[in-house]
């Protein structure tokens, strides 16, 4: 059994479920509906409705009872990464249902899976004890004593499962405990019993600040990391000694010429000054980083200094230092991201359907991080404000305190935040009645694009497909990009449609005109509006208009032109024409277009 690959077992648990009912559904993005969490934490993200309302499971699934393996990041315990378990990004395997069975199916389904299907011993399970006002889980300790387990404990707040994002379904849960090869017990799965729904977060539910509901059916969502299991069951220490990990640290090991199972977990490296490293942690680190990186660039994130990009940013800027600290050069680097991709192309496809932008995006944020990591190197040796080198070097706080404490100083983080906090205010002044577009600013040919970027979207929902929802935008001069759902690579016929139908709105020489009013009327008379961004009571919509019928109605900031005949305006030349100069897959059910006016 030990030899056993991790794509056997992602198999096997698929099957295993699917054989008893359950519908097999595909990962959900990595970037969730729910905009209170930055990425999916879990495999139960996407089916937070169906635990309130199971009677529409029966009507997109056509069943009460689904299985996933679900791509997940969480960033909580980044700092632990490196470790024998902590990870960024992980696989979760789970089963769910809505209605369809309760305690006792769950159970023995996970007993029969764990112990027979992986052939593991069972070394405790969890139970929730209850308090005054939630009863303990006597059903759950009655079915695991049915199954001969004799070894359950009773524990508290770490066996209720608090809701995921701002509220939704909670209750209280079971863990699975297995011994890993030296011999330590580790949580295997999870599984919740969604009994109640929270009407706030986990942090108001510990402080009694939010109320529970009791759901009108009692909902099973389970989730056990595939990485752990994949140690277990291959008898191994660490998660990152298993199969899924081999490849690339065998080929971290060659670039950088350094053992990394040989126990020798020091070596000693110069860099500027003579500081020890832990060689195979670092290994592990970059291993770590750099599949988490990979698959956020898929899912469409892009490195930048806020929310998801701010993340996929302080991830990249390590890995390179941590490729410099085991000399790696950026050749190596681009060997390291071919690996990960190969490695996974098999289970998620769309890896390889476009490598090239992956690679493109590493690449371009190391380059840039490198033109300042010198300087900002001598600046920190200096003493220099971690302030200044956030705001100025682009360092990550994180990256200067990793930096102070191999030199053994300590960071004044409550004057960096006090700091950060002023100057947030100060760009959230300075940037007041600025618009949405990335790159974007007041240049003329930059307002030209952002006009014509509206058209764009609505032209693609007046072609290609009505549902088409914006996902990002990055405009400047030159030309204007969109991020787009999208289930299918665009046609040339749908790109000729497309690209006629928004000349047709230049040449009809439409207004662009702007209303204020309440963001609930701006979403009643269907306004498109950007997923993740946060707009204020009162909203700008701009409508691309002709009397009463309108082509366009979008939230914005402006500016705009007053008139689309402006976007074909060239003096002294031919007229310009909208063109499309590139579309391109950037993730799962995501498009990228990339325009310009000629």
């Amino acid at each position: 059994m030990d030899s056993m690959l991790a794509n056997e077992i992602r198999e096997k648990f698929l099957k295993f479920f699917e054989e008893r009912g359950h519908k097999i559904l595909p990962s959900s993005s990595l970037i969730p509906d729910d905009s209170s969490v930055l990425f999916t934490t879990a495999g139960m993200q996407q089916f937070k409705p169906y635990y309130t309302n199971p009677e529409s499971a029966l009507k997109d699934f056509g069943n009460k009872n689904v299985t996933t393996v679900q791509k997940c990041v969480r960033t909580g315990d980044i700092d632990e990464v490196g470790d024998n378990t902590h990870l960024t990004f992980f696989e979760m395997l789970g089963n769910f249902s809505f209605g369809g069975y309760g305690r006792k199916e769950a159970i023995k389904y996970a007993h029969e899976f764990i112990t027979k299907e992986m052939n593991l011993d069972i070394s405790y399970v969890t139970v929730y004890e209850g308090t005054e006002n939630l009863p303990e889980d006597i059903e759950s300790i009655k079915y695991w004593e049915e199954l001969g387990v004799k070894n359950i404990k009773k524990e508290g707040a770490d066996v209720f499962w608090g809701p995921t994002g701002d509220s939704g379904p909670c209750g209280p849960t079971t863990e699975i405990y297995c011994k890993n090869a030296s011999g330590e017990d580790v949580e295997i799965w999870n599984i919740v019993f969604n009994e109640y729904f929270c009407d706030g977060s986990r942090e108001k539910l510990d402080k009694g600040e939010a109320k529970l509901e009791k759901l009108s059916v009692l909902g099973v969502d389970t989730g056990m990391g595939l990485e752990r299991l994949v140690m277990t069951v291959q008898k191994k220490e660490s998660v990152y000694d298993t199969d899924l990990f081999v490849a690339i640290i065998n080929k971290i090991s060659e670039l950088s010429n350094l053992e990394y199972g040989n126990k020798k977990d020091e070596e000693y490296i110069k860099e500027g000054n003579q500081c020890w490293v832990d060689t195979r942690k670092v290994m592990r680190i970059i291993t770590d980083h750099l599949r988490t990186a990979v698959f956020m660039i898929d899912a469409g994130v892009v490195p930048s200094n806020t929310d998801k990009g701010y993340i996929l940013r302080r991830l990249l800027r390590r890995v390179v230092r941590l490729t410099d600290k085991i000399n790696i050069d950026n050749i190596g680097l681009d060997d390291l991201i071919f690996i990960l991709i190969k490695e996974y192309g098999d289970i998620y496809p769309n890896l390889v359907e476009n490598p090239e932008s992956i690679i493109q995006e590493i690449l371009q944020e190391e380059e840039k991080f490198r033109k300042t990591l010198d300087l900002g190197l001598k600046e920190f040796q200096k003493g220099e404000d971690p302030f200044i080198l956030f705001t100025t070097y682009g360092f990550p706080i994180e990256l200067t305190q990793e930096l102070a404490k191999e030199k053994g100083v300590e960071i004044d983080l409550e004057n960096f935040n006090k700091k950060m906090e002023e100057h947030q205010k100060f760009s959230q002044t300075s940037s007041a009645g600025m618009f949405k577009g990335g790159l974007a600013d007041n240049n003329e040919n930059t307002v030209k694009l952002h006009t014509a970027h509206h058209l764009l979207l609505a032209g693609l929902q007046a072609v290609v497909d009505p549902t088409i929802k914006q996902k990002g935008s990055n405009i400047n001069e030159d030309r204007l990009r969109i991020d787009f759902l999208c289930d299918h690579k665009l046609t040339n016929e749908e790109k000729k449609n497309v690209e006629e139908w928004v000349n047709d709105k230049i040449q009809k020489k439409l207004k662009m005109v702007r209303r204020e009013m309440p963001i609930a009327e701006a979403e009643k008379m269907g306004a498109e509006m950007e997923f993740g961004i946060k707009y204020p009571d009162i909203v700008s919509v701009y409508v691309v208009e002709d009397g009463e019928k309108s082509y366009s109605k979008e939230f914005c900031a402006g500016p705009h032109v007053e008139n689309t005949k402006e976007l074909s305006a060239n003096p002294g030349g031919t007229p310009k024409h909208f063109k499309i100069k590139k579309e391109e897959s950037v993730a799962s059910g995501i498009r990228r277009i990339k325009a310009v006016l000629e």
